[in-house]
Formats: C-alpha cells, structure tokens, sequence
C-alpha cells in the first residue's frame, strides 16, 4: 500500500510516511487505497483481546511492517499502562447510548490509544528506511496529546520529543502533567498564545528547509507525533473496529447493523479515524461531529464554507477543541474532491491568506451524507454532565459531554434509533473542577483548586481519584520555558542547547 499527499507530492510506504510526519509539499499523507475488511473478517474480531484486533487492523493499514514487529509493538504499548484489561471498554449509559472509554491509559486520555504506540511504529520506521539520526518529535497540544506524547517517547533511545502548548489554554491538570515530565529528551515550552498559534508555528517549522537543515547539521530529523502524522491516526481507526465488536460480542446488533459514533471534535483526527473505519467495511452510519462555542466545524459541515476571518476565539472548559483551524479536515476534503491535490491546495492558501474558503454545493451534499454536525454552550455541557450522572449514574468529563448532548439532539432532532456511540475522550477527573460544578453547583468548587475539587468530586461519587492526577501537585516543576508565538523556532533550538 502507497501513501498520498493531500496536496500532490509522490507515492510513499507508510513507514515512510510515518518517518516523515508531513509531506515535503505541507500535506498529509493518506492511503492510496483502503484496504477491506469482509463481514467475516469484523465478526472474527468479537472473540479477541484488543491488542488481537489492532493486529488485524493495523496489518492490513500497515502492509509493510511484518505481523511480528506489529505484535511485538502492540504488546508493549497496550501489555501495560492501561488500568483496564479491555483496553477501550465499551459502557452503557443508561439504556440510551454506550460509551468507549479511551481514557485508561497512563495520561488519562484518548491520546494515549495511538501515542503508547506511535513511538515503536516510528523506530520501526526509522529501521526500515534507514535512517540513523535522532527522531526530533515536534508536538502542538490543545492539552492531551502533549503529555500523551511526551510519556510516549518518554527516553525511547534515537528520540527527542518537545511539546508546544497554549500557556493559558489547557487545565491545571493537564499543565502539571507537561511540565512535570521527567526524562532526558524531553521539552515542554509554553507559547503566548491559542493552540492554533501552537500549531501554525509546528507546521511553519516543518516547512521551514533552513531549520531542517540546522538539525540535520547536528545529526537530527523532524517528525511528527500530532495526529497530521498517519502513525498518530491509524491506531485511533482500531477502537472504532473494537467498539462494533464489542457490541457484536454482547448481542446488541447482528453483523451488518449500522452503528452512529458521536466524536467530541477539534482537530477532526478522532472522527476522521472512524471515517476511515467506514472506508475500509466498519457498517459506520452516521458520523455525528460534536463542537463546542468554537464551531467552525459544524459551520463547515452545515453550509460548505470554513470561514475563520473576524471569528472568535472562545476558552471554554472543553479545552482540547479549542481549536479553530481543523488540520485533519484537509484528509477528509482530498476524499471529498476524488483526490485532486491540487485544490486542497489552493483551500489551505486561501486559508492562510483569505482566513476561508467554501467547498461547494457537490461537495457539500457528499460530506453531509456522512456527517452530521452541532454544537453546544458551556451551560449545555455542564447540564449533560449533571443529568447524566443523575439519570443513569454515569460520570463525564466535559469533552464527553459535548458528544453526549449532541447525540441526543441528533437523535431527538432525527430519530435515527440506530445504536449510538458516545466517544469518551477523557477522564473526568482531568476535569475535576467543571464536573464537581456541574454535578454540585458553583458554591461546591468555592476555594478549591483544581486538585481539591477533584477530592471533592470523589467523595460525592464515590468514584477514585486517579493516582496520575492525585500526584501531580507533589511533583517537581521540570519545564518553565515560555516563548511567543513568532519565537518558536528559536526556543526549539535553546532547548536543543540545554
């Protein structure tokens, strides 16, 4: 199998691809051609473990990695960390809807489901291609993959990992998690600035030959562990494969049945992994993409225009979609226009320069027979959290919230009864603040920081306080670097002098 670029550039494997992060040309790599899985093949996945289905996923995804290396990597990223032996249980809330918790991981979010193994997929990669220098991982986080990545590559030999984030745009949590990392090829630096800042400097630095070419001098290459990096998003396509099998294993559909997943979105990763689950057989109905005040998204997917020109930017307490400029979108939209690089291209100038573009009506029609999108307020989000914990004993964080309400008005608004699926992106308690509010009201969260709102969350719950965030405040501060926005590169490289 050969690996395209969104925006023209020549054919390569996928270890290729996943080496490289991002094409020479600024695209994203996507497969030539999808592989296929039978009714057969999906029906055999109920009975198996779930590092068993992500073998039988991953190697059809990644034809030029042997089913040994495969086992081999996928045995050391889901063999241990995860505090679930299921990997990604499937919950039920209430009779309504289930839940596919990807959030038992060492960081506590979904991140941790590719990121546990991209590090061994990427060394494996370097192998295969020859390459010899240090793997430099350059990383933009919203808030989760951050620390995903960073206890990823966490003293992986032949690898750096630095990790931008948005200095006031993440929780206390999730700072602490960054910040507190140990390891000795390890840099977490703050940016003044929102995560599309965060972003936007990444993909400047990797388009930039000059600095490449200063890394290259002292024996490094760039790459990539966000998820414009196809070794970031192929593994985030298996939980979607496992869901459906999982439901198939309990009796709640017959091989064939549609099922709807509902994807609390930001960067469009996630809902993209399970669009490329539909291409490749998975009975996917409708994708139902969920958003929060920072809804260019569903803007996109109702009226055909990506319009961020004059637009706000809100922080909300769903801090990882915080997000305005959807970087995975662009795989979608090659999907869309039957390949045509070349106006992927000229979308994305238009939106670097324009601040929009519009996709037009053919286009428009195609996306919405697969999606269907809304958004919710932050009083939305905090009223899902407290009637689901009220009416069917099941506990959000705020992001799952955002799926959660949407789903139900997707259905309410529809009537689709196909069986729904409820993307769980994180654990509560990395938002123990916002849940305690929702769940106790605002009085229950006066005078507490975030950490004494999480004990106070679990003594209402009755549920355990995590022992990653219950240590977090005890941990010493390793990474203090802040820089602006237009100095990103210059802090890669002080960092590379320390």
């Amino acid at each position: 199998m050969q690996m395209l670029s969104t925006r023209g550039a020549g054919a390569v494997s996928p270890s290729a691809a996943i080496l490289r992060g991002l094409a020479p040309d600024g695209g994203l790599y996507v497969p030539a051609r999808f592989p296929h899985f039978t009714p057969e093949e999906i029906s055999a996945l109920a009975p198996l473990s779930y590092p068993q289905r992500a073998l039988a996923v991953l190697s059809k995804f990644l034809p030029d990695f042997s089913r040994d290396e495969l086992t081999q990597a996928l045995q050391g990223a889901y063999g241990t960390g995860f505090d679930c032996k299921a990997v990604a249980p499937l919950v039920p809330v209430g009779t309504r809807a289930h839940a596919l918790e990807l959030w038992h991981g060492p960081t506590l979010a979904f991140k941790d489901m590719a990121l546990q193994l991209l590090p061994r997929l990427l060394t494996l990669s370097a192998r295969k291609n020859g390459e010899e220098r240090e793997i430099f991982i350059l990383v933009a986080t919203s808030g989760d993959t951050g620390k995903a990545a960073l206890e990823g590559f966490l003293d992986v030999p032949g690898t750096r990992c630095c990790v931008f984030y948005p200095r006031e745009g993440v929780s206390q949590a999730q700072r602490l998690q960054m910040i507190t990392t140990g390891g000795n090829n390890t840099h977490v630096i703050a940016v003044n600035g929102n995560f599309d800042d965060a972003q936007s400097g990444v993909k400047r630095i990797f388009s930039d030959p000059e600095f490449a070419a200063q890394l290259d001098a002292q024996g490094r290459v760039l790459s990539s562990a966000n998820s414009i990096n196809f070794g970031r998003l192929v593994p985030q396509v298996v939980y979607y494969f496992s869901a459906y099998a999982d439901l198939l294993a309990e009796g709640r559909i017959s091989m064939g049945g549609q099922v709807n997943f509902c994807v609390p979105t930001g960067n469009f990763g996630d809902i993209l992994a399970a669009d490329y689950a539909r291409k490749a057989g998975l009975p996917v109905g409708r994708l139902i993409c969920a958003s929060n005040e920072n809804h260019v998204l569903t803007d996109l997917i109702n009226t055909g225009v990506y319009d961020i020109e004059g637009r706000p930017f809100y922080k909300t307490i769903t801090p990882s979609m915080d997000i305005l400029i959807s970087s995975n979108l662009e795989r979608l939209l090659f999907d869309l226009s039957g390949c045509d690089g070349r106006r992927i291209a000229e979308w994305m100038s238009s939106l670097a320069n324009r601040r929009r573009y519009e996709i037009g009506a053919e286009m428009l029609r195609a996306l919405q027979a697969r999606y269907f999108a809304d958004y919710v307020s932050q009083e939305d989000v905090l009223g899902e959290i407290a009637r689901t914990w009220r009416e069917d004993g099941y506990l959000m964080d705020t992001h799952t919230a955002v799926a959660s309400a949407v789903l139900r008005r997707y259905e309410e608004q529809t009537g689709d009864t196909r069986p729904g699926v409820i993307v769980s992106t994180a654990s509560p308690y990395k938002f123990g603040a916002s849940v305690l509010r929702a769940i106790a009201g605002e009085a229950a969260c006066t005078g507490l920081d975030d950490f004494a709102c999480c004990r106070a969350l679990s003594e209402r719950t009755g549920t355990p306080v995590p022992g990653q965030i219950a240590a977090l405040p005890s941990l010493p501060v390793r990474h203090r670097a802040v820089c602006g926005r237009d100095a990103m590169e210059q802090a890669v490289l002080d960092a590379l002098k320390g």
